[in-house]
């Protein structure tokens, strides 16, 4: 079953978003996240990638190594992932 339209129209715009931050560092970390577990993303988990790519690169790449806390609204099953770094691929 495909995606409807405006789901369709959102994920092309997070990929796009993910893989152009500003940085190589942060394109492989936040696109490489997006493109190994969007396909499975329901509307929360969608919604909480949109807020996350509104963040600043360099916060989500310290949440991601946890060098900083996150705020409290990332916290959960994703940002676990996002921890990982197991879908950086170099």
């Amino acid at each position: 079953m495909s995606n409807p339209p405006e789901i369709t129209i959102r994920l092309a715009r997070m990929k796009f978003r993910s893989w152009h931050r500003g940085t190589r560092e942060a394109d492989y970390m936040i696109g490489g996240f997006f493109d190994r577990y969007h396909g499975g993303w329901g509307e929360q988990e969608i919604c909480w990638f949109e807020d996350l790519l509104d963040a600043d690169d360099v916060d989500i790449m310290a949440w991601a190594l946890q060098t900083q806390d996150a705020p409290e609204r990332f916290h959960g099953p994703l940002l676990d992932a996002m921890r990982k770094l197991d879908y950086v691929s170099i």
